[in-house]
């Protein structure tokens, strides 16, 4: 019998190390859907840097951003930043702010989003060489 290991979200060294560097900017949120970044690794930190003159809204869910009369999200006031914070996260989500002028900084694990099972059904065992694990904005909005 062979044993398929890798790490997971409960991998404690993957966030024991410096993360490796992702950095995307000039990001427009400010449209219906707002915009969605997605990491290519699980995040070790994360920080979203605000340059514009409107409020700029960070979640973990689209839904989440929208509001819907609930505040699921962080508000960033203009020239400011939230962060840096530590958070497993496999995307992010913004909406509003000023247009190109939002920019997201990060350090990845060495675990790939590849690696987890973003399912919603709890127990699905349908494909064995994914592991189920968390979705990064289970719970959220």
């Amino acid at each position: 019998m062979s044993y398929d290991y890798r790490s997971g979200l409960g991998y404690a060294p993957a966030y024991q190390v410096s993360g490796k560097p992702y950095a995307v900017g000039g990001l427009s949120a400010n449209t219906a859907d707002g915009v969605a970044v997605t990491f290519p690794a699980v995040t070790r930190w994360v920080m979203v840097s605000n340059a514009g003159v409107s409020n700029l809204n960070v979640g973990f869910s689209q839904r989440g951003v929208q509001g819907n009369g609930a505040s699921n999200y962080v508000t960033i006031m203009p020239s400011s930043s939230f962060g840096p914070v530590e958070l497993k996260l496999t995307a992010l989500h913004l909406s509003g702010g000023s247009p190109a002028l939002t920019s997201v900084v990060a350090g990845l694990t060495g675990i790939e989003t590849l690696n987890l099972d973003n399912s919603s059904v709890a127990g699905d065992q349908g494909n064995k060489n994914r592991i189920l694990n968390w979705s990064g904005s289970s719970g959220v909005g």
